[in-house]
């Protein structure tokens, strides 16, 4: 208790324990709850050129202009000044319908309706890639029927024609493609994973920086491990109190699925805060040095992003770069949360992923005589 005691005096005299631990992931918590609030982006801008100009085509830009995710905010003469839109980034689209396309398509010649649009931007690429490729098939699937009516054929032979096949699709636990739901979950985690590694490596770090190491081992009378246990209590039961905090808001506030019990999602947060801080102890003990140690914790933090697999899967990586991810402790996290909280699985599913967590929080353990004497021998280099 008296290091935890002398801990919290660190908290209270040195602001970035503040910003680390509550400011910064407050922030992080309502940006990207927020960015994200609408579930997917909507309304996005498109333009139209239409040289047709005909019943048909005006149907097909109006039906566009009804989509959720689209909306036709520029008419242009040609296909240059819809490109010049696009390049401002006035629009991220626009559908090109070529002149007698109703005539030709009531002469079944078969017109050909274009689109463009920019990937430069993956979410919004896919959505409006979505939007216009349906209306191109409206376009011919709407004069198709009106000339299989003519010809006398009923509603169910034309829908049989049109569309023999028809697709029922149920997108399971997250049935709104709620952009926020999958991605929130993973992305707040993981900053707040980045805050602990960084702090767990800056706060010891520091004991040798401001020379009050040998000041920190005689408050545990040379024992590192009650040393260590004093220092990361503190921490522990803040960072706990900002992720269940952030849970408790998401699935009681937002109403994110929740699948799995309350008690290993609880159980999941606790093993992962102390997989996190073991790491960063880990760190500081291959590296006992201030600043290599937060670098190679920030660079780690940072390139679990992208192993972790929500934005790319990563069985579709190269296999050194798959072997390479299982040593981020936010991608284990990451699937004990699919396979658990949001399909609802046993946690019997995931339990080589809370094997790996379980094996990072032993890691210290490897390294802690060196700590302990960098803490009573080693000089702070600046």
């Amino acid at each position: 208790m008296k290091i935890a005691s002398r801990e919290c005096g660190f908290f209270l005299k040195n602001p970035i324990y503040l910003f680390s631990m509550v400011l910064f992931p407050l922030l992080v918590i309502v940006f990207f709850t927020s960015v994200m609030g609408e579930g997917l982006p909507t309304e996005m801008p498109v333009g139209v050129v239409d040289l047709d100009n005909s019943s048909t085509s005006r149907g097909l830009i109006r039906k566009l202009d009804s989509f959720e995710t689209s909306r036709v905010v520029g008419h242009y003469s040609g296909i240059d000044d819809a490109r010049k839109a696009m390049q401002r980034n006035e629009i991220y689209a626009f559908l090109y319908i070529p002149e007698n396309m109703s005539g030709d398509l009531l002469a079944a010649r078969q017109p050909k309706v274009s689109f463009y649009y920019s990937f430069t931007t993956l979410t919004s690429g896919s959505l409006l890639f979505r939007d216009l490729k349906t209306i191109s098939m409206l376009g011919s699937a709407g004069v198709g029927s009106a000339k299989m009516r003519a010809q006398g054929y009923t509603s169910r032979q034309i829908s049989t024609f049109l569309q023999p096949i028809t697709i029922d699709l149920h997108p399971i636990n997250n049935p709104w493609v709620n952009y926020n739901m999958y991605l929130s979950v993973m992305l707040i985690p993981g900053a707040m994973l980045l805050f602990i590694f960084l702090i767990s490596a800056y706060s010891i770090g520091t004991e040798l920086k401001f020379d009050t190491s040998k000041e920190w081992m005689a408050a545990a009378n040379g024992n590192i491990y009650v040393a260590l246990a004093g220092k990361f209590l503190p921490q522990f039961l803040i960072f706990l109190t900002m992720m269940l905090g952030f849970e408790f808001y998401v699935f009681h506030v937002l109403h994110f699925t929740n699948a799995g019990s309350q008690w290993l999602l609880i159980a999941l947060t606790v093993i992962t805060i102390l997989a996190s801080q073991a790491f960063g102890i880990f760190v500081f003990g291959l590296l006992p040095s201030l600043r290599m140690s937060m670098s190679v914790c920030s660079l780690w933090a940072v390139l679990s992003f992208t192993t972790v697999g929500a934005a790319f899967p990563l069985s579709a990586m190269d296999t050194p770069i798959q072997a390479l991810a299982q040593l981020f402790p936010l991608r284990h996290y990451y699937m004990i949360y699919q396979i658990c909280i949001l399909n609802g699985f046993p946690w019997t599913d995931a339990v080589v992923h809370f094997g790996a967590l379980v094996v990072f929080i032993i890691m210290p353990f490897f390294v802690v005589h060196i700590i302990r004497k960098a803490m009573l021998e080693y000089v702070y280099i600046p």
